[in-house]
């Protein structure tokens, strides 16, 4: 028998977190914004404050996204939408990945929140960056090691936040 958080709450409420767990409910949407906004801004604020220091490299996630647009529909956009377009994905689409991967491999949304930013970061810097003409992986240099990071850790993040705040509304609702 694996450990897990769930293990430790009474059986009330292991029962209603799982009715949580298993449903996309307005509940559920709410906790998935509100992971996907803590999510990513700490990824932000790591990529733009603490990277610097750890890896010598600020990560820019929006230049990506502005090279796919232009790629894909021949437009250019400024830097700030670009900014805009990966922050929106990153709050909806990777809180929504974190909890797909949770749903479909039955294991804990931490633990899912690992996986997914791990499959985030391959995605990043394994396919779309050669996608606009950088190398595969980026070498594995220093600003793909950040990356890694950065998408491992907001993903976690958004799997810790989910759960705190299943586990609240169990609370709540025993």
């Amino acid at each position: 028998m694996r450990a897990d958080y769930r293990q430790v709450l009474p059986r009330n409420l292991r029962k209603k977190l799982k009715e949580h767990n298993d449903m996309l409910t307005p509940n559920t949407l709410r906790n998935l914004v509100i992971a996907g906004l803590v999510g990513e801004i700490s990824f932000e604020v790591y990529a733009w404050l603490i990277s610097p220091l750890l890896f010598g490299v600020a990560l820019g996630p929006a230049n990506l996204v502005v090279a796919l647009i232009k790629i894909g529909f021949g437009v250019t956009v400024p830097y700030w939408a670009g900014f805009l377009v990966h922050f929106t994905i990153g709050v909806i689409g990777f809180a929504g990945f974190v909890w797909l991967t949770h749903l479909v491999s039955r294991i804990n949304l931490i633990l899912s929140g690992v996986i997914a930013g791990f499959i985030l970061w391959f995605v990043a810097q394994g396919l779309l960056a050669p996608a606009v003409g950088r190398t595969f992986m980026m070498g594995f240099g220093a600003y793909t090691q950040s990356s890694f990071v950065g998408h491992v850790g907001m993903a976690t993040l958004m799997g810790y936040v989910m759960v705190a705040r299943q586990i609240r509304q169990a609370q709540a609702a025993a």
